[in-house]
């Protein structure tokens, strides 16, 4: 059978739609409603205002989705999906026409349910008799409470219990009741009617919270729900708090009594859930009142924005032609108030009023605010700037650039001047918040719908960074950082740079005790943010200093905060903060505070092991050889932790070996295998088998050769101790260096100078053969080549000969074995000598024929600078 249901309105109504997350309700956004019947399935559709195209509801009507009318302008309902949607219609006849049509189909669809489809709300109810109350009297009381809290406990039981006392009007009848318990003084009867009120609340049905609020019967119920039976001996004061008219501040008349009826009822609503329900509210009434609160505030705020007079009278008290303050005080914390609803809006409402306000002049409301003598007016502002900067902190940036280049007092420096002087902790907080985040190059806020228009007429600051070095893309970000460092940073930090001439840090106030800890946070956030400019200003001032004075005062939160400091300049590894705390001697201090606190481990000592042992594991080494050079004697006692000896150690290391840290190094450094092939060597090297840092090995072959003695020094000089390596034949031994050659690596150079050397030097043949021995290989002088001759008596001639022949064999092998082992010998810079000689003898063995040795040696000698000289004179 076809749906009999009346034609579905044809008038687009405007809407908005709500969908609940997170108890929370979402906008989904702002469109026009129609019912509409599809192939006999009643549906709401909804499509978008801006994007025809784009379909923002489209819902089938059901008999059992619990459609529920609130207020005047609501429709609200669970989807068969669980989830709860809403529907804000911006006039109330458009909600009635909806509504109407809603409640014509569920009335179709329930009238043709048959008994396969189950048991609809109404069936359950045919098989529970309605529930029906006794009449509203003192008596019936005990009767009347019994039959609410039976009926409470089903759903059924419930929503017939809701029906009858919304058409019999049975709360208006019950509230005289408490005037009469009160003048008979019978406080069981009151606590009864107590109980009745709460249970009334808790049935969770929209319609009858929205009457209890009303003007009529508000202060009746809460007169009830002031005798609570769990208190049996305390009385609450709702009626005199909500009928206190003093409390209600009309800056500027709201025209539309639907709107004031709405603030009130909203304010009545949130002391219901906030104080007198706050103990017993369960989830499903916090979550209706939760509702009602929020759609009555977007009620609120669509009218005060969309009403350009309004808005312009308001803004209009903090002209000069306004005298009264008190009317400007109560603007100011109007405003606040509707600052504090924008929280709970979302994004695109919240941006919307912020721009309203912003066109008729909030930033000069914030600045009166927070200049006021009176402390209620200052926070008022200073809850409007944070709000302000929460939701948008590029915007807050523009306008104080706009000050500086307009020479007028920015906003930074009226907060800095409100955190010097404020007595309010909590204020000092937020402004100290506010400091950061507007001083904050990286924080900006995601684009919302209509934040251009907010700040059009403002310059729009672009807040990017380069990167760490603290270069920004946009120019007027240098200029807005750089003013205030300037000007505006000296003040800020004047009470931290006055500790220079204070001598005992053991009297600070509370109010001084807070200034210093946010500032030193404030200092820490921008050694973070301003990389560049943050060192210098520290160092002009000399700030590290005077932190490191907090050190020593009572409290131990502030000792925390300026150990803080330290801790975040040693993080970033920066030599110029190392630098400072070496100059400055600020070790001193927080060693100071590890001997007040050992061996205990509590916060304190714990925070400052951390900050020595970071330094340990990073190694920062300057930092470590200074921290050991100035107080190796205080530390070297701190025993019930290692930090302090590994950095002992550490410092050793970097200064090099010495007996003491020998065995340990060997313990924890070296490997057992390699300990076993030291022990096992036959050759006894000093320091323990273990060479210093920098020194290559020595081939085996080249270690041999330099370690024993030549044949021929022990023929010529058999009583006389083997020379060391760098001793020349017949006990001659020099101090220069030998002949440099250039290094040759293959045989074939080798015999092509060989070749070379033979042609070059025939015409001395007859020098070289009267010099008799090799001994002219080193450059020597003159004077030396005498000497030389005078020590050393010429040889006989078969004593020669014999000792050519066997030099030729030994050098032979020598020869060889230079040969295997050139690739490891090439490159040693230790042995540039040694390999010279061995090249000098394998030229001798590379003939067989004594007139070419000869040839060579001659050679030799011509190589030595001054030595054909000499070889004159010798010979």
């Amino acid at each position: 059978m076809a749906l009999a249901v009346p034609n579905p309105p044809s008038d687009r109504k405007r809407v908005k739609v709500y969908e609940l997350k997170n108890n929370d309700w979402f906008d989904r956004g702002t469109g026009f409603c129609t019912g509409q019947v599809i192939n006999d399935e009643p549906r709401i559709h909804v499509e978008s205002e801006d994007q025809p195209d784009r379909v923002l509801l489209e819902t089938k009507i059901a008999k059992d989705d619990g459609y529920q009318k609130q207020q005047d302008t609501l429709i609200v309902w669970t989807e068969s999906t669980g989830t709860d949607m809403a529907l804000s219609f911006q006039e109330a006849d458009g909600c009635a026409a909806i509504w109407e049509f809603v409640s014509h189909v569920q009335q179709q669809l329930l009238s043709l349910s048959g008994p396969d489809d189950g048991l609809s709300d109404d069936a359950i109810d045919a098989f529970q008799p309605p529930v029906t109350l006794p009449a509203p009297e003192l008596g019936n009381l005990p009767e009347i409470e019994q039959v609410m809290r039976t009926a409470s406990t089903t759903p059924a039981g419930r929503d017939s219990l809701s029906k009858f006392l919304i058409s019999e009007e049975y709360i208006p009848k019950l509230l005289p009741l408490v005037s009469m318990a009160e003048d008979l003084e019978s406080l069981t009867d009151l606590h009864r009617l107590c109980n009745i009120m709460k249970t009334l609340i808790l049935l969770n049905d929209t319609a009858i919270i929205e009457y209890v609020v009303t003007d009529e019967v508000v202060l009746g119920v809460v007169g009830a729900l002031e005798y609570d039976p769990d208190f049996p001996t305390h009385k609450a004061n709702h009626r005199q708090y909500l009928s206190d008219e003093s409390k209600y501040k009309e800056v500027v008349r709201i025209e539309d009594p639907n709107v004031r009826k709405k603030i009130h009822h909203t304010y009545r609503l949130q002391y219901l859930k906030d104080v007198v329900l706050a103990r017993i509210l369960d989830d499903p009434t916090f979550s209706v009142l939760n509702s009602l609160i929020f759609f009555n505030q977007v009620d609120i705020v669509q009218h005060l924005q969309a009403n350009a007079a309004f808005l312009k009278d308001l803004f209009g008290v903090f002209g000069p032609q306004e005298p009264d303050q008190q009317r400007k005080k109560n603007a100011v914390h109007f405003i606040q108030q509707c600052c504090a609803i924008a929280k709970n809006l979302q994004a695109p409402a919240r941006a919307q009023l912020y721009t309203s306000f912003i066109q008729n002049g909030l930033f000069h409301v914030i600045n009166f605010a927070l200049r006021h003598p009176d402390a209620s007016v200052r926070i008022a502002g200073t809850d409007v700037l944070v709000a302000m900067i929460d939701h948008d902190p590029t915007m807050m940036r523009a306008f104080i650039f706009k000050q500086i280049n307009e020479k007028q007092t920015p906003l930074t420096d009226t907060l800095i001047e409100l955190l010097l002087v404020e007595i309010d902790l909590g204020v000092k907080a937020q402004i100290a918040d506010a400091i950061k985040v507007l001083l904050d190059p990286q924080s900006t806020s995601p684009p919302v719908e209509g934040l251009a228009k907010a700040s059009s007429d403002s310059l729009s600051l672009s807040l990017s960074m380069k990167g760490r070095g603290g270069g920004y893309a946009n120019p007027e970000t240098e200029l807005f950082l750089q003013s205030f460092y300037d000007e505006s940073a000296k003040k800020l930090f004047k009470p931290l740079k006055d500790l220079k001439d204070r001598v005992s840090m053991r009297s600070f106030s509370i109010q001084e005790v807070s200034l210093f800890s946010h500032l030193v946070e404030i200092l820490c956030f921008f050694i973070r943010q301003h990389l560049f400019r943050s060192k210098y200003f520290i160092l002009a001032e000399g700030l590290a200093s005077r932190i490191a004075q907090l050190l020593s005062c009572p409290e131990k939160h502030l000792k925390l905060t300026a150990l803080k400091f330290f801790r975040t300049c040693v993080g970033l590894q920066d030599e110029f903060y190392n630098r400072q705390i070496m100059h400055n001697r600020l070790f001193e201090p927080i060693l100071d505070i590890v001997y007040e606190t050992m061996p205990r481990d509590n916060l304190l000592n714990s925070a400052c092991l951390e900050f020595f042992e970071f330094i340990k594991r990073e190694n920062i080494k300057p930092l470590i050889i200074h921290f050991v050079e100035n107080y190796r004697s205080k530390i070297k006692n701190i025993t019930y932790v290692d930090t302090f000896q590994t950095l002992i150690l550490r410092y050793d290391q970097m200064q090099g070996y010495n007996s003491a840290m020998e065995q340990a190094l060997l313990d924890h450094s070296i490997d057992a295998t390699v300990a076993q092939e030291t022990n096992a060597s036959s050759r006894t090297v000093p320091n323990g088998g273990q060479r210093w840092r920098g020194v290559k090995e020595m081939d085996a072959a080249e270690e041999e050769y330099f370690n024993t003695s030549d044949d021929e020094d022990e023929t010529a000089n058999p009583a006389k101790p083997s020379a060391p390596a760098s001793s020349v034949a017949n006990g001659a031994s020099m101090s220069k260096r030998l002949v440099d050659y250039p290094d040759d690596d293959d045989d074939t150079m080798d015999t092509q100078e060989d070749q070379g050397v033979v042609e070059k030097s025939k015409p001395s043949a007859s020098s070289a053969v009267g010099q008799g021995n090799d001994s002219s290989v080193l450059p020597v002088t003159p004077k030396q080549s005498i000497l030389l001759s005078q020590a050393s008596p010429p040889e006989r001639l078969s004593e020669k000969r014999r000792r050519e022949e066997e030099d030729e064999d030994e050098l032979g092998k020598l020869s060889h074995n230079k040969r295997r082992s050139s690739g490891s010998s090439a490159g040693n810079s230790g042995a540039t000598g040694g390999s010279s000689v061995l090249r000098r003898k394998r030229t001798f063995s590379s003939s067989r024929d004594p007139s070419a040795k000869k040839i060579a040696i001659s050679l030799a000698i011509k190589t030595g600078g001054d030595s054909d000289k000499h070889h004159d004179e010798g010979s």
